[in-house]
């Protein structure tokens, strides 16, 4: 299980509870390589989405903005991959046929 360096995570209950479960070995991100963290890209995206230059009057406003920001990042989802993408192949190549 990999986590970042919240305090939390490494409190005696946690750490009792993986000493009961010897299968899972607890691992941290590395302090200040948070961009590791694939959460952190994903409420960078979320907080653009929903709460970016907006103001609100009330927690039914926030709700809202949530679920419509929730609905919209569901319904473009793709799979996360890392580093840059492979460019382009070309699809149409020119092939010159000589006839004699």
């Amino acid at each position: 299980m990999i986590t970042d360096n919240l305090s939390s995570h490494n409190s005696v209950s946690t750490r009792t509870w993986l000493e009961d479960h010897p299968r899972i070995r607890h691992v941290f991100i590395p302090v200040g390589a948070c961009w590791l963290n694939l959460q952190e890209g994903w409420w960078r995206i979320f907080r653009k989405t929903a709460l970016a230059g907006r103001s609100f009057g009330d927690r039914d406003h926030i709700t809202h903005a949530t679920e419509v920001a929730t609905a919209q990042l569901n319904a473009r989802a793709r799979p996360w991959i890392w580093g840059r993408p492979a460019p382009p192949t070309r699809r149409l190549r020119r092939r010159y046929v000589y006839v004699l």
